[in-house]
């Protein structure tokens, strides 16, 4: 299973990025093979076969790439046969010149791999001449263009959809997790089930971390996309959320620790203990609301009235418990502005509490 692990992937590519990839690779060939008349147009194949990516703005990034790794590999190729001509071992020279001068302009591994392989095929193939070398370079920038203009028009990608998911995915556990807390604190709890809601809650931060790779893979696959305008606004809004469930998905790790550090049975005695929990579960609603109503979400809470209404006001904890009692109503206020008040409109007041 490791062995395989390191060819397979977790998923398999869309098929529809197959079939660009080959109707681009086919297209360069032919239309390379036209234009520059060549036994084999692999440069132009293999830059068209490189540049069809994942997104459009990635494409442009590896057809630059591709392109001046061709351009230095043809060089470095032409000259070492006009220095030392086209002997066998030339190439092994070719290969480490082309490395050691990639490593010295600090290029990238993509790129210095591009130099070596472009200045190894040159001498393979048996390009001795300056006009095979210009033409090499012709054909892998035709190749290229191919590759960007089948990526680009044909279908552009757009991860739209993972972080639709992700950020579901990150909203449902935030909510979750509250109505976790709320049940701790209500019920009596072992040390072992302490320890789970606690773990529980600290899996809500790659979970987060997920979300925002998968929102900023998004965006970045909208960079250069024709089908750009369509989408601009749900990332910007689903960015908008996650920028909310970020600093309450802190909040309640940091309530969950506080219940775990200072939990005691007697806890649930605390006349505003039901009542913190109360909150608890609302937030938890509010948090599933607030992903529904960003589109995230298809499927609607049980009620699309937002729970968090009137801030909770509580008695003086007893001594024993103020510094729990403190800590979760703290982060209630916190976890209230995010829900609540930054979600009224500009010039409305603002309640107070911690609630």
């Amino acid at each position: 299973m490791a062995i395989a692990t390191t060819f397979r992937a977790a998923r398999r590519m869309p098929l529809l990025q197959v079939v660009k990839a080959v109707v681009a690779t086919i297209g360069a060939w032919l239309v390379a093979g036209w234009l520059i008349p060549t036994p084999l147009p692999v440069f132009g194949a293999i830059a068209a076969l490189l540049v069809v990516q994942p997104s459009v703005n990635q494409s442009f990034g590896k057809a630059i790439e591709r392109s001046v790794g061709v351009v230095l590999g043809v060089l470095v190729a032409t000259g070492l046969v006009l220095l030392l001509g086209s002997k066998s071992w030339v190439v092994l020279i070719a290969i480490a010149a082309a490395l050691l001068i990639a490593w010295a302009l600090r290029m990238t591994p993509g790129t210095a791999n591009q130099v070596a392989i472009s200045a190894m095929l040159v001498l393979a193939l048996g390009g001795t001449t300056p006009d095979y070398a210009l033409d090499r370079v012709i054909e892998t920038l035709i190749g290229a263009a191919i590759g960007i203009v089948v990526n680009a028009l044909v279908v552009p990608p757009v991860a739209v959809a993972p972080a639709r998911r992700d950020l579901a995915l990150l909203g449902g556990e935030l909510a979750a997790s509250l109505d976790r807390l709320a049940t701790a604190l209500t019920t009596s709890q072992s040390a072992a089930s302490l320890q789970q809601l606690l773990l529980e809650a600290r899996l809500m931060r790659p979970m987060r971390d997920a979300a925002d790779a998968s929102i900023a893979t998004g965006e970045e696959s909208l960079t250069l996309n024709p089908r750009r305008s369509r989408h601009r606004d749900e990332l910007r809004e689903m960015r908008v959320l996650l920028d909310r469930l970020t600093p309450i998905v802190t909040q309640v790790i940091g309530m969950t620790r506080a219940v775990f550090d200072h939990y005691d049975p007697s806890l649930m005695d605390e006349p505003t203990v039901p009542a913190i929990a109360e909150q608890l579960r609302r937030a938890g609603h509010d948090v599933r609301l607030a992903v529904h109503l960003a589109d995230v979400d298809p499927h609607p809470p049980t009620s699309a009235v937002p729970a968090l209404t009137s801030p909770l006001v509580i008695a003086p904890p007893k001594s024993e418990h103020w510094i729990v009692i403190g800590s979760l109503m703290e982060d209630l206020r916190r976890i209230r502005h995010e829900l609540v008040d930054d979600a009224e409109p500009p010039g409305r007041p603002r309640p107070t509490g911690a609630g």
